[in-house]
């Protein structure tokens, strides 16, 4: 089983990546689930979200403690909260962010989303929505297929603005 732990904060869109990742999951021909953990947070609170996918029937649907892919919506989270915490020995992260990111001596994988949500104009009360663009650097992560992704995002948002957003993460997601 492949388990995904996303930090965010409130209206940036990580509950409902997890709900694409775990629809591109399911395009792809797998099993999947999607998690959301949080309170009664607002916007801008700290809120986690979690997917599962695996070959076979999910029945866990509780908070993921071990994941293998940990997704940084904002960096202003890390000294808060403790991202890496239980992370696979070889899991991977992934952080919004335009430059290189070290944290605890662990390789990240970073994409400027809040950049390319800008740039394509994905804004919600001002803020930029990072839900679709993450999953495009998820894609290339090869979690998901790009094409299961672009799909999972068509049927959730009619606004084609989003799937070129998950493009350009795809391109420049940096390994």
């Amino acid at each position: 089983m492949f388990e995904i732990r996303i930090h965010s904060r409130g209206g940036q869109g990580g509950v409902t990546a997890a709900r694409l990742i775990a629809l591109a999951a399911f395009r792809d021909g797998k099993h999947a689930t999607a998690t959301p953990f949080y309170g009664a947070e607002r916007r801008g609170a700290p809120i986690i979200a979690f997917a599962r996918i695996d070959e076979d029937p999910i029945r866990i649907y509780s908070q993921v403690q071990n994941p293998d892919l940990v997704v940084v919506l904002d960096r202003t989270l890390v000294p808060v909260v403790k991202v890496l915490k239980g992370l696979k020995p070889h899991g991977a992260v992934l952080v919004n962010s335009g430059h290189a990111v070290t944290l605890d001596h662990q390789r990240v994988h970073h994409v400027d989303l809040t950049g390319i949500a800008l740039a394509e104009d994905l804004v919600i009360a001002g803020e930029p929505v990072l839900d679709t663009p993450v999953l495009g650097a998820i894609a290339r992560l090869g979690v998901i297929s790009l094409e299961s992704a672009t799909k999972a995002i068509a049927e959730m948002f009619q606004d084609p603005r989003n799937v070129t957003a998950a493009e350009r993460a795809y391109r420049e997601l940096v390994l």
